[in-house]
């Protein structure tokens, strides 16, 4: 077994189990534990969910924050909001959640490896084709890529690649200088000052979840309204004066 300190620029540096290719780091097993803390504290909430009056707070603060994440996407997509809360609410509750628990002592956030930020951005980067398709079909979704011209096809598909290397940068160098810049601070000043900082880097989390959240939705929001505009287009064009 390996161990590596956690100072090191990344957490997948620690090393806490390998066996030949297979490689457990701080990385993967934060990952594990937020998925779990997810799945048990949805399944706990929602066991004995009740449609009248008295519902518990959990209930409540679910129905809360489902309704937010639900008007957001609304409020760009118009219609069919339910189709994307699945999707945008679980990369904002794994990125919250991750954030978050960084108020654990010895909790490393995945969230502060740039290959967790990767694969949440090629996540959305999956995601954006197949909600177009879906919503449009494949000639029309691939033919958005040739206009006007086809000679904008590779800058379309720059701006993809882009957009999911911004996903990716944003979200890991935030957290990431979040957690040095607390480090460094609870070393070389006194108590009070890291826990403002740490209260302040909480905020900063919850913050990160939201733009990342919010990005992804505007990605697939692009992708599937550009033919619904062309849709309308064509029914004004045939609709009698």
């Amino acid at each position: 077994m390996e161990v590596v300190s956690l100072n090191q620029i990344s957490p997948d540096q620690v090393i806490i189990w390998s066996w030949g290719v297979i490689i457990l780091n701080v990385t993967i097993l934060y990952t594990w534990l937020v998925m779990a803390i997810l799945v048990v504290g949805s399944w706990l909430v929602t066991r004995n969910l009740s449609s009248g009056m008295n519902v518990s707070r959990w209930q409540h603060f679910l129905e809360v924050l489902i309704s937010i994440i639900r008007g957001e996407i609304r409020e760009m997509t118009k219609k069919g909001a339910d189709n994307y809360v699945p999707l945008i609410g679980t990369l904002f509750l794994f990125i919250c959640v991750s954030n978050v628990l960084v108020i654990v002592p010895g909790f490393v956030a995945p969230t502060s490896s740039i290959t967790t930020t990767a694969a949440l951005a090629t996540c959305v980067f999956i995601a954006v084709p197949f909600y177009g398709i879906s919503r449009n079909g494949l000639f029309h979704y691939i033919k958005e890529y040739f206009q006007p011209t086809f000679i904008f096809f590779p800058f379309h598909v720059m701006g993809e690649l882009s957009r999911t290397l911004a996903l990716t940068v944003r979200l890991f160098g935030n957290i990431m200088s979040h957690e040095k810049v607390i480090g460094i601070l609870l070393a070389v000043t006194p108590f009070l000052f890291p826990v403002v900082m740490q209260i302040l880097g909480l905020l900063i989390g919850v913050i990160q979840a939201y733009i990342f959240a919010i990005l992804s939705m505007v990605y697939i929001a692009s992708a599937i309204s550009a033919e619904d505009n062309v849709h309308e287009e064509v029914k004004k064009e045939g609709s009698p004066a």
